[in-house]
């Protein structure tokens, strides 16, 4: 069993949250949830329609975080997860989250990132040479962090696997799992 730390806040994409909590137990691990405070968090669902030239955003399900990202501790887990939403906008900014993504890649531990969760990997300054990829509205910021960015469903480079969205599953977590379990 591999103890996974899953981080998003409020505006996580719901779908994303659920889905990587409920993957990784099925597969044996512990996923481990971090928010900025350890509290219900209100998460959103991004849809995509016609007629849209962006996804639109509708309130989504809740999810409890297990505990705040400022007491977590990477010796503890065996990698991080960085959902998307538009929760990474301003968890790019918080100094413990990027401190914490910081100690996981020095540790030589599993990165994964999955739609916007690229922009708190770009802040802290991890995807300097990597090939990733992210929701396409994110590639600049990616690039502009030394970033290749590829157009595949999920990238893997080294301990880094990157993901474009909660439709990218499928391809994002046969990767997550096989990494986890090498």
């Amino acid at each position: 069993m591999k103890n996974v730390l899953v981080v998003t806040g409020d505006a996580g994409e719901a779908y994303e949250a659920l889905y990587a909590v409920h993957r990784l137990r099925e597969e044996g691990h512990k996923a481990v949830v971090a928010a900025p405070s350890k509290r219900r968090l209100h998460l959103v669902m991004h849809d995509f329609e016609p007629g849209w030239d962006t996804y639109v955003e509708r309130p989504g399900y809740g999810m409890e975080a297990d505990i705040a990202i400022a007491d977590a501790s990477a010796a503890e887990y065996d990698a991080i997860l960085i959902l998307g939403g538009r929760a990474p906008e301003y968890l790019r900014n918080n100094a413990a989250l990027l401190a914490l993504t910081k100690e996981f890649a020095a540790q030589d531990k599993w990165l994964f990132s999955i739609c916007h969760g690229v922009q708190v990997l770009a802040a802290a300054g991890l995807t300097q040479g990597k090939k990733l990829t992210c929701y396409e509205h994110v590639r600049f910021e990616a690039e502009q962090a030394g970033g290749t960015y590829c157009t595949d469903e999920a990238v893997r480079d080294g301990k880094l696997v990157t993901a474009q969205t909660w439709q990218s599953h499928p391809e994002f977590y046969r990767e997550v799992i096989a990494c986890l379990a090498a």
